[in-house]
């Protein structure tokens, strides 16, 4: 089994991984949303911009919190259209004047 991502910085910097960890725990504890949700936002991200690492930590966490695979799959959804529209966007704003 590979290290873990970011074992480097670990050893490089032990203050600032702490520092993320406990920054980690903040942002993924429930609140207004659930930790379930809030593992599939943050996969999806992963997922838009190509993290493979990401996209299966977090869904395996999602799933573990109680996300079922029909749940991974729509954020996916959603994922894929809010990536994939936004080229369409970007093109059509940049063809605006030429066509």
């Amino acid at each position: 089994m590979s290290d873990h991502p970011l074992s480097t910085m670990e050893r490089l910097d032990p203050q600032l991984l702490a520092h993320l960890q406990a920054t980690s725990e903040f942002i993924y504890a429930p609140g207004a949303l659930p930790r379930k949700f809030k593992l599939l936002l943050a996969m999806a991200f992963d997922a838009a911009h190509g993290a493979q690492g990401g996209v299966r930590a977090l869904a395996t966490a999602a799933m573990r919190e109680g996300a079922s695979h029909e749940e991974v799959a729509e954020t996916l959804r959603v994922a894929y259209y809010l990536s994939g529209v936004g080229a369409i966007y970007t093109a059509s704003q940049a063809l605006r004047e030429v066509i």
